[in-house]
């Protein structure tokens, strides 16, 4: 427990929420925690705290606030290169299924729904940062059709040109990458990406693979109808179809 008080010193967390009760809440019990928190009233004075220097490893987002909600304000985010290994979890009482699947459009790695559950969140936050240090045990530069692999520093390169990808992005292209040729069921990607401790859509999966082909190409990644999905690691053009 000590081990993992030391690490959360150095992790930011910046918590964004119209309401000043959940911002205290949050606040305090984070800070307790031992993150270093700031926190935001809306999605502008979120992006006023990222441009004067303060660089979350964590944000805490609201979706329905004033001046800028939070599904632009995390889309705006992952469209900086600065801030493409953050992670991002709403905290919002929005529980419409249209409402998550946005939320993991623009690269949300947790949706959470209010009332909030202090422990239960906290928990949550505590294994993305466990999952990330078991990861970084087994880090080696992949090399697999014409892409470049680089966990250590969650680069991709296809032929020369450097592929910008959020961390489930990337992490599931990783994943699928060092089983080529593996048909990998949505079950068995949302456990080894995401965790058994986050509860997320499995259509979340499929959002992640169409966002990976628009920006590798159809090539990389086949998809067999009712069963999962498989990287091809010799590349091919093959239409894919859907999974029903």
């Amino acid at each position: 427990m000590e081990a993992l008080k030391t690490l959360q010193k150095s992790h930011k967390v910046l918590v964004v929420d119209d309401e000043p009760d959940i911002i205290e809440l949050l606040d305090y019990n984070l800070t307790r925690e031992g993150y270093v928190v700031e926190t935001a009233g809306n999605g502008k004075e979120a992006l006023l705290k990222l441009s004067e220097g303060f660089n979350p490893d964590v944000l805490l987002l609201d979706i329905m606030m004033p001046q800028m909600d939070g599904i632009e304000t995390a889309r705006r985010i992952r469209q900086l290169p600065a801030y493409k290994n953050v992670y991002i979890l709403f905290l919002t009482a929005r529980s419409e299924e249209y409402s998550e699947i946005a939320a993991f459009e623009v690269g949300a790695d947790d949706y959470i729904t209010k009332p909030i559950k202090i422990r239960a969140l906290i928990s949550r936050i505590n294994a993305l940062f466990r999952r990330e240090t078991q990861k970084t045990e087994q880090k080696g530069e992949l090399t697999i059709a014409d892409l470049v692999i680089n966990p250590k520093n969650y680069s991709v390169v296809q032929e020369g040109r450097s592929i910008t990808l959020p961390k489930k992005e990337f992490e599931l292209l990783l994943y699928l990458a060092q089983n080529p040729d593996k048909v990998c069921g949505r079950d068995e990607l949302l456990q080894k990406i995401w965790g058994a401790d986050i509860y997320v859509l499995e259509r979340t999966v499929d959002v992640h693979i169409r966002k990976l082909r628009e920006k590798l190409g159809e090539g990389y990644i086949k998809t067999l109808k009712g069963v999962g999905y498989m990287f091809n690691a010799v590349k091919d053009e093959t239409k894919n179809v859907a999974l029903s």
